[in-house]
């Protein structure tokens, strides 16, 4: 059987628990996977696969600023992120003189390719979204984002094919014919499945995203939560802690939980608040939610762009971090009416193991 390596990026969450199902439909046809990551990333996928190798591979750092400013602070972290990409390929190289791989799946790590072992990559970001005035920057994203594409055998694109009621928008959709001709729209991804509860949670908010803008909405979620009617439930999404505690009779927080035991929440909530980063949008539309708040991580322009897009086509009501005012803005988004139905995980993973990774592992 083949081994694998997976490397997700640690800027958040959302990278490993999407890579979740891809490691254990490997894991079922009998395959090895060594898993490099660091940081929170790496202590959930510790806790989801104890019987996988790991490796401790620390990302670039968080170009993320403390305030709602991030494009000045992103151009200045160019020179930054550029060294550090040098540094992630060769540490691949070292760790590939020392080990055998038959493939390497890198999840938005862009210097995680080998040029003698077929190399993909997990992005639903084949461009970038910046503000209109920056048009024309934009625009030079798409054949800066091919010259990466070209080093890997292929792209893998967790959305269906651009047509107008994808999750991911314009973001999925390239002019370029060296991405073209490597993307493989596999349709969403995710962690989490859809079980027979009842839906008896009033509220679930989720907690996610790079610091020091995760800890910043948790301040913000934890003075406002309890003025929400019913029950709640808050999930700071930190598995480097491990604590629990009730505000009220009706409002329990936790640093984290397991992922069967988020799953079980997401399923049992009528209503969800949280980051509209694509890891969620994928969970939310793998269960069919159709009532919610978003609040993009500020300076985020993937997640600013989804929460306009998702908007205009009447699914989720968005609102800055800044400006949230519970029980208000709930009101406001139950008049919205979710993402329309996509075919799921499962028979997506499948699909791509089958047509794509399989190939490469006899």
């Amino acid at each position: 059987m083949g081994h694998v390596l997976v490397s997700p990026l640690n800027w958040g969450l959302g990278h490993a628990t999407r890579d979740i199902p891809i490691i254990r439909e490997l894991l079922s046809h009998g395959h090895e996977v060594t898993i490099a990551t660091s940081g929170n990333a790496l202590a959930l996928l510790k806790k989801e696969f104890p019987e996988c190798d790991f490796i401790l591979f620390k990302d670039y750092p968080v170009p993320y600023s403390s305030t709602r400013f991030f494009l000045p602070k992103f151009t200045a972290f160019l020179p930054v992120l550029i060294a550090a990409l040098a540094r992630e390929k060769k540490k691949l190289d070292n760790i590939l003189e020392e080990n055998k791989y038959d493939l390497i799946i890198s999840d938005n790590r862009m210097g995680i390719y080998s040029k003698k072992v077929p190399s993909y990559f997990i992005t639903h970001q084949l461009r970038f979204s910046l503000p209109v005035y920056l048009w024309p920057a934009e625009m030079a994203t798409l054949p800066i984002n091919a010259l990466f594409h070209t080093k890997y055998t292929g792209v893998i694109v967790p959305d269906t094919a651009p047509n107008g009621s994808n999750l991911s928008g314009k973001l999925c959709r390239s002019n370029v014919n060296a991405t073209i001709k490597r993307t493989y729209y596999a349709g969403i991804f995710t962690s989490t499945r859809k079980v027979n509860v009842s839906e008896d949670l009033d509220f679930l908010t989720i907690i996610s995203g790079p610091e020091p803008q995760r800890t910043k909405l948790e301040e913000i979620v934890l003075k406002q939560v309890q003025k929400l009617p019913g029950d709640k439930v808050v999930l700071l999404g930190n598995p480097q802690k491990e604590a629990e505690r009730w505000l009220d009779g009706h409002t329990r927080v936790c640093a984290f939980v397991p992922t069967d035991e988020k799953v079980e929440l997401m399923n049992r909530a009528k209503f969800v608040i949280s980051r509209s980063g694509y890891t969620t949008m994928m969970e939310l539309a793998e269960l069919g939610k159709k009532h919610g708040l978003f609040t993009p991580t500020p300076g985020q322009t993937e997640q600013e762009y989804l929460s306009k897009y998702y908007k205009k086509n009447g699914w989720f009501l968005s609102r800055s971090q800044y400006s949230i005012k519970f029980p208000e803005d709930v009101e406001e988004a139950m008049k919205y009416r979710g993402f329309p139905d996509v075919p799921k995980t499962d028979e997506n993973i499948k699909k791509l193991y089958r047509e794509v990774l399989a190939h490469h592992l006899s």
